[in-house]
């Protein structure tokens, strides 16, 4: 059976597939293989400028056909992995294999052996994966997100002089403005971005329980450990030293965490603007086709920051789990961690389908000023903090008991209430005049 979008087990692979397809480049089975080729190839092109004796006359002419193994890697090349993993039940020994008939048709026998020299899997595992995430992250979800907070600093501005009521439990509060609301988001997004971005992609390279056991016990006079440097920050990662036979992973857990919470803050996001179109604050443009309720035709509901919140919440508990699993192994390695990171792809993919569902979400508002206007002047007592804090400065006596006794009253409170309490006040005109200017719209701080 081949694999569609009506087949496919997991909605990343099927209904959402055009929204994820872009992760396939990094995450999917054939993806991995290619990086671990890559890495294979990378690290025998790094032995061929130590001093091991093979390699003293090593044809520099061959370098690029070399490379172009993983360059060029097709899927052809990747079911051909795929048979020899049927034999070996090894998926990296398939790798090596895989590469070693390569050399053979490049007419490279002689350096057969210096394939996988000295290595475990998780040599190869513990760079590949990591250097997919950064690739994932740099080249998909980043520009993705980006868009997110550029759009949202276009709001920003587009709202910045929409007076707005606010609400603290629930409760009409002292208004604010709807640019600054957003700008709370943006804000917050970014400070985690400027977290995320000093995370480092570090990688494992050391043998077998990490000592460079095989590389020492074949060339002493090697530095091995400089080696294992060079070759994985060229690659632009982190060389994690010491480990056991695996990378820790503590790195990629702060990597899972940051992500986490910038989900958590499209999540809160997403529940705000939810929020305010069920207070009437936003309308939604309609596409005439789209129905909203199968049973009810007038309903235009918030679908796309309910589809969010929901994939949000997915990668949310992937992305615990696998911050909380991946950093605890049995000893110097267990595979548990093997089957999980193979998962790595599924919480990226939920987050990109939410964030793409944010977006869509955003672009459909319309603000209804005329409804968030009239819900500030309803609400004339929320300047009730402003009338007793300049009371207070003024020294009058208890002034917040006094505006308590009037915003309880089982009365209307409205512009001309608040300017009769006003008048009562045993205060100057200076200072009446003062507080009579104040109003819901333009008592809305910086």
């Amino acid at each position: 059976m081949t694999l569609n979008t009506l087949n496919a087990i997991t909605p990343i692979d099927g209904r959402y597939y055009n929204k994820t397809n872009g992760y396939s480049n990094y995450f999917s089975e054939k993806a991995l293989i290619k990086y671990r080729v890559l890495i294979e190839i990378e690290y025998f092109l790094a032995l061929t400028k130590t001093k091991i004796p093979v390699f003293k006359n090593f044809p520099q002419k061959s370098i690029q056909n070399i490379k172009k193994i993983y360059l060029d890697f097709s899927q052809e090349d990747a079911i051909t992995v795929k048979e020899i993993e049927k034999e070996t039940n090894h998926d990296v020994k398939a790798v090596e294999y895989f590469i070693k008939k390569k050399f053979k048709d490049l007419q490279l026998d002689k350096y057969l052996e210096y394939i996988h020299f000295g290595l475990t899997s998780q040599d190869i595992n513990n760079t590949a994966v990591p250097l997919s995430i950064k690739d994932a992250l740099t080249k998909v979800y980043l520009p993705e997100l980006n868009e997110l907070v550029d759009l949202l600093s276009e709001k920003v501005l587009e709202y910045n002089d929409i007076s707005m009521l606010a609400r603290t439990h629930g409760q009409p509060a002292s208004p604010t403005r709807l640019g600054k609301e957003i700008n709370v988001f943006k804000v917050r997004i970014n400070e985690q971005l400027k977290y995320l971005h000093s995370i480092p992609f570090a990688a494992k390279f050391g043998g077998a329980t990490g000592n460079f056991n095989a590389h020492i016990i074949a060339f002493p006079s090697i530095d091995w450990k400089h080696f294992a440097n060079k070759l994985v920050t060229d690659l632009g990662l982190y060389h994690s030293f010491p480990t056991t036979q695996i990378e820790h992973y503590d790195h990629l857990a702060s990597l899972f965490d940051c992500l986490k919470r910038i989900n958590t803050i499209i999540i809160d996001f997403n529940r705000d603007i939810w929020s305010y179109i069920s207070m009437d604050y936003f309308k939604q443009k309609i596409n005439k086709k789209e129905v909203g309720s199968s049973a009810m035709p007038h309903k235009v509901n918030p679908i796309d920051f309910e589809n969010s919140e929901g994939n949000l919440g997915l990668a949310n508990a992937l992305f615990e789990h696998l911050s909380s699993k991946l950093p605890v192994s049995r000893l110097q390695r267990d595979l548990t961690d093997s089957t999980v990171l193979r998962n790595v792809g599924v919480p990226f993919s939920h987050s990109s389908i939410a964030i793409k569902s944010t977006i869509k979400g955003i672009n459909k508002l319309i603000v209804n000023k005329v409804k968030i206007e009239n819900d500030l002047n309803n609400n004339w007592a929320i300047i009730a903090e402003a009338i007793q804090t300049i009371l207070r400065r003024e020294g009058y006596p208890n002034p917040y008991e006094t505006l308590k006794e009037l915003t309880r009253k089982n009365i209307s409170i409205n512009r001309d209430t608040i300017h009769q309490f006003i008048n009562t006040l045993n205060i100057s005109s200076e200072i009446k005049n003062e507080l009579k200017k104040i109003t819901p719209s333009n008592y809305t701080g910086i």
